[in-house]
């Protein structure tokens, strides 16, 4: 008998979450894909706490229903830190979020002075706060929030140029704190940022960059176990609002294994 196809569903406000889908499917490359962009409530990193945690849930329960997945990954940090636990309280399928890696790049520092790059709501999570102090206790942690490589990171998806100047002002952000200099890893946290590591590493070269990608389908391919490991899966893109940008992404999508799908106003539809 034929075995089941193993359904997953990603979630983010953009196309942030194509990182996390290509170390997802490397480890399970027969799973089929619904990745939803969530693109008519982009960015989620400039909103509250309370828009986001709201907005989130209402669509991953509208998600579920209509498109029944084996396994939900918000495969955002924002979402994540802020709405991952409304989503498990509500939700009857296994949610897996995004964690900022600051445990491993706390491992990797020699000079122990580690940057937290992210969106701004991001940031000052107490989430971000207790992960350092449970991690990275004996590390200087700088934050920085910002909403400018999400919109660099969407803009390169869309075949635009984007340059090591073009992201140099956020790394300063960092790097112009104080103890800034000494900073050697650089924890990624926004699925989008990984999207411009060449460009983040000739802005600065020498330095680390970490993201959760790789922990992230460790602990997809636990909870899944055997299944989507032998094979090749399907994917499909589906936003929540179309609009030109959209069809600019059709090429970097396919690169990504996915076609692009129906939309609703009222959020993505089946096939």
């Amino acid at each position: 008998m034929e075995a089941a196809i193993t359904h997953v569903l990603m979630l983010d406000s953009g196309v942030g979450g194509l990182s996390v889908l290509d170390d997802v499917r490397a480890a399970l490359p027969a799973i089929d894909v619904s990745y939803i962009s969530d693109n008519a409530g982009f960015p989620y990193g400039t909103k509250t706490e309370m828009e986001v945690a709201t907005r989130v849930c209402a669509l991953l329960g509208r998600l579920t229903e209509r498109l029944q997945p084996d396994l939900i990954v918000i495969a955002c940090n924002t979402a994540s830190t802020i709405a991952l636990a409304h989503a498990r309280a509500v939700l009857d399928v296994p949610v897996v979020g995004t964690v900022p890696a600051i445990k491993p790049a706390a491992e990797m520092s020699k000079s122990r002075v580690i940057g937290v790059l992210g969106t701004m709501a991001t940031v000052r999570q107490p989430y971000v706060a207790r992960l350092s102090a449970d991690h990275a206790a004996d590390c200087t942690v700088l934050l920085h929030g910002s909403a400018r490589l999400v919109e660099l990171a969407e803009s390169h998806l869309r075949s635009e140029t984007v340059t090591a100047a073009d992201v140099a002002p956020e790394l300063a952000g960092l790097t112009r704190q104080k103890g800034g200099e000494r900073i050697d890893q650089v924890v990624l946290a926004c699925t989008h940022f990984p999207l411009l590591l060449p460009q983040l590493q000739a802005a600065a070269p020498g330095m680390g960059f970490v993201d959760g990608g790789p922990g992230i389908a460790r602990r997809v391919a636990h909870l899944l176990g055997d299944r989507g490991r032998k094979g090749e899966g399907r994917g499909r893109a589906l936003f929540t609002r179309h609009d030109e940008q959209v069809d600019a992404l059709a090429p970097a999508l396919h690169r990504y294994g996915l076609t692009i799908g129906l939309r609703g106003g009222n959020g993505p539809e089946r096939r």
